[in-house]
């Protein structure tokens, strides 16, 4: 008669189910993250920029910016197609070329602004 009926089951919020994917939350955090990395590659390139000109104008601190520079193009066009995948609603796995390009920008980019302040 008015017996009590047994909960309805509730996913646990802990739980990963992978036919669900998050659309909001975590392409968004990966953008912010690549913006942030772009901010901090602008950041070196502009510090490297200002050295060069700061300790006088040397063909080598010339030649490291201008790489610094280059490099930071190179990173920005790897970072802007990113970004602009991520808005799409499912957005591709970051391809291992990519990925490779991205490293070897941010390395380079930190090389060349260690090497303008030496």
């Amino acid at each position: 008669m008015g017996g009590v009926s047994p909960p309805a089951a509730v996913p646990d919020p802990g739980q990963h189910d992978p036919g669900r994917r998050d659309p909001g939350l975590q392409p968004e955090r990966t953008r912010l993250a690549w913006r942030r990395t772009t901010l901090s590659c602008t950041v070196v390139a502009v510090l490297a920029g200002k050295q060069t000109i700061h300790d006088g104008v040397t063909p080598a601190g010339v030649l490291a910016a201008a790489l610094s520079a280059l490099v930071w193009v190179g990173f920005l066009v790897v970072a802007h197609r990113r970004m602009r995948e991520l808005g799409r609603a499912r957005p591709e796995a970051l391809g291992a070329r990519r990925a490779l390009t991205g490293v070897c920008c941010v390395l380079a980019l930190a090389g060349f602004g260690v090497a303008v302040v030496w």
